[in-house]
């Protein structure tokens, strides 16, 4: 998986969730991170990925066990992602974990899929999560400039739009602070590197707890 290179940053914050009764219950708090190669920690060893330094800045912070389960898969798009939401789901909880992180559409980008097609596959996988009332985070992607202004601004106002059609939180950046920055990112100047994650960690860690704080 590919992302373009040249980004430009927005930057707005939402807040909605539940995870409050597993504090009271003692059962670790369970979250998915649904995405693709970003998620997944492409290239980079045990540890050393998205999801496992989430889990573990978000165990320091809360003072509590904290599950984060990978749901990524490398060269996802977010039709892919659809087809595959409900088994991602289904071992979390009995399908309702206490928070998805929803990371997609880089590849969509990247391979210039239609803005309208990805509006509606975001859009399906959202009202599910949210006729489930599966609180759920919007980690957005940006689509390169190169692809035309037009392009540009249909893609990128796909997730600040459903994030607000189903009052969802909004990460809207999910390589805010890496993107671009080769010592941030591994030899194919694309994915992160441990130290590039850590930055990204510490972007987004802070909007994850605040949506399991409430």
């Amino acid at each position: 998986m590919k992302l373009l290179a040249a980004f430009t940053l927005v930057f707005a914050v939402g807040s909605t969730s539940f995870a409050a009764d597993d504090a009271n219950s003692g059962e670790p708090i369970a979250i998915l991170a649904f995405g693709d190669s970003l998620t997944a920690g492409y290239g980079l060893p045990a540890g050393d990925g998205f999801v496992d330094q989430l889990q573990a800045w978000l165990t320091n912070e809360l003072g509590e066990p904290v599950q984060v389960v990978n749901g990524g898969v490398s060269g996802d798009t977010s039709t892919g992602g659809r087809s595959r939401l409900d088994w991602a789901l289904a071992p979390i909880k009995s399908g309702k974990p206490d928070l998805v992180i929803m990371e997609l559409g880089a590849n969509d980008a990247l391979r210039g899929v239609a803005p309208d097609v990805t509006r509606q596959n975001m859009d399906a996988m959202l009202g599910t999560l949210n006729e489930r009332g599966i609180p759920t985070l919007v980690a957005g992607m940006l689509a390169s400039p190169s692809w035309g202004p037009d392009y540009e601004a249909s893609f990128n106002g796909i997730f600040p739009d459903l994030a607000e059609k189903y009052g969802m939180p909004l990460y809207p950046f999910f390589l805010d602070g890496v993107a671009t920055i080769p010592e941030l990112n591994q030899a194919d100047g694309i994915h992160p590197t441990k130290e590039g994650v850590a930055i990204i960690i510490g972007k987004i860690g802070p909007v994850v707890k605040q949506a399991l704080s409430r």
